[in-house]
């Protein structure tokens, strides 16, 4: 049996669809508010969240899972590196943008966190 491509599955493109349409929202209202620095800021909040989803699904794809304990571990595996790929996006980020405007940052980079799990709860056809 082949597996489907990571970033192929309903719920997937679902997360990343709507963690894309939140940070393109956010960056538009913070550019709004607070200039061109705000509205990339807020990109960058929504970004590090885009990119850990992409690896956590290439990770869990890539593990194949053909048991419960081995989806179970392949989940657990699959949320670590994308606990560990945001913790070093959000370190590079806060190191090395030195006119972040963290009110930006940090509000779309919390929604696109809650997005991922209400993302995953909507079992609506996605066609």
């Amino acid at each position: 049996m082949r597996a489907q491509a990571p970033l192929s599955t309903p719920a997937v493109r679902r997360v990343l669809k709507w963690q894309a349409i939140v940070t393109v929202a956010g960056a538009a209202a913070a550019y709004g508010w607070g200039g061109g620095h705000a509205a990339l800021s807020a990109a960058l909040g929504g970004i590090v969240n885009i990119a850990a989803v992409v690896v956590f699904a290439v990770v869990y794809t890539l593990s194949r899972p053909t048991t419960r304990g081995v989806t179970v571990a392949a989940l657990i595996r699959a949320e670590a590196l994308k606990i560990l790929v945001i913790v070093g996006q959000l370190w590079f980020v806060l190191t090395f943008y030195k006119a972040i405007v963290p009110v930006a940052f940090f509000a779309t980079f919390v929604v696109t966190v809650l997005l991922f799990r209400l993302a995953l709860l909507d079992r609506t056809d996605p066609t």
